[in-house]
């Protein structure tokens, strides 16, 4: 899904929007009304991913086109065209749910970075770092499917469930955002990993996609530490009631990491047996505990104090998996 259409009444801006981006690899589409381009978008749903509207257009305005748009396919960019004359209204239309807005008359070069940073932003601001998102406004294609090596982190609470049980619901929220949700998502952008997804109490963060780096696995190694004594500290400070134990398991290996979904949610995830192995060390992880994969202590490196646990049976490896509890890195 690479489509930009273009939308606005004037034909020499649409040649001009049409000249400027099909310099990038996009397929242009072109519609010179807005009920043209909600025919297109109706018609072709995954195929558009930006559509770029004028403002001032006879029928039905670029706002309401827009709006019928996202209402169409949320995950469409969309972006408002003006001139400076409009631009306090333009500006206004953000405030609408729109991604953002360019200016007539425009610089080529200009316009083409405007729109990755808007496409990039959108899919990217909540669950990446700040330093990963700029470094994706350079490179937009690294969201597109590909295989690549990564180290996989989970951490989850152990008895969760029993301890939601006990506790009224708005302020057990509260609190888990507060203690859980908000320091461990913290230390994974401070460590310029990627926040995936949360899975009730599970958090799921790679290290090495979309941007990628010679010391991912020791950076998630660093995560896994920093979150174990972040919680201890967290759990010292609270009441018996409201303990958070979590344990952590790590596994490096290769995915398909892209973006992956529906056309009303798509989001940049991580494939393969990679992540379920990952996932499945987390579940053994004894509270407090990281337990990592041969593969994640050869790609770390030296400084990795461990100590060894029993082997793994996976299934479809024919051999059982050296597994290692973490003990500190330097």
């Amino acid at each position: 899904m690479n489509g930009v259409l273009i939308i606005d009444d004037e034909e020499g801006v649409r040649r001009a929007l049409h000249k400027a981006l099909s310099k990038e690899d996009y397929q242009i589409f072109l519609a010179s009304d807005g009920q043209a381009a909600i025919d297109l978008v109706t018609d072709r749903p995954d195929d558009i991913a930006i559509v770029i509207s004028d403002y001032k257009m006879p029928g039905i305005d670029g706002l309401q086109t827009l709006i019928a748009i996202g209402n169409l396919n949320p995950d469409i960019t969309r972006i408002m065209l003006t001139g400076y004359a409009t631009l306090d209204s333009a500006i206004a239309a953000t405030n609408e749910g729109l991604d953002g807005f360019l200016t007539k008359p425009f610089d080529n070069m200009e316009l083409r970075a405007k729109v990755r940073e808007y496409f990039v932003r959108k899919r990217l601001k909540q669950f990446v770092s700040p330093q990963v998102l700029r470094e994706l406004q350079e490179r937009p294609s690294q969201l597109l499917p590909r295989n690549c090596i990564v180290s996989v982190l989970f951490v989850d609470i152990r008895g969760f469930t029993a301890l939601t049980g006990r506790h009224e619901p708005q302020a057990w929220a509260a609190f888990l955002s507060h203690n859980y949700f908000g320091p461990m998502g913290e230390i994974i952008f401070r460590n310029h990993g990627t926040l995936d997804k949360h899975i009730g109490d599970c958090i799921m963060a790679i290290y090495g996609a979309p941007s990628s780096a010679e010391d991912d696995a020791r950076r998630a190694i660093r995560s896994a530490l920093e979150m174990r004594d972040q919680m201890t500290a967290i759990n010292a400070a609270a009441d018996p009631a409201h303990q958070l134990p979590i344990g952590i398991g790590v596994h490096t290996g290769e995915v398909v990491a892209g973006m992956f979904g529906s056309a009303r949610k798509r989001e940049y995830t991580t494939l393969g047996q990679t992540v379920n192995l990952a996932n499945r060390l987390q579940k053994i992880a004894a509270p407090g505990q990281i337990v990592i994969t041969q593969a994640t202590r050869d790609a770390v490196g030296d400084g990795l104090r461990v100590d060894a646990l029993p082997p793994l049976a996976v299934r479809g490896i024919s051999d059982n998996v050296p597994l290692y509890t973490v003990l500190s890195l330097s």
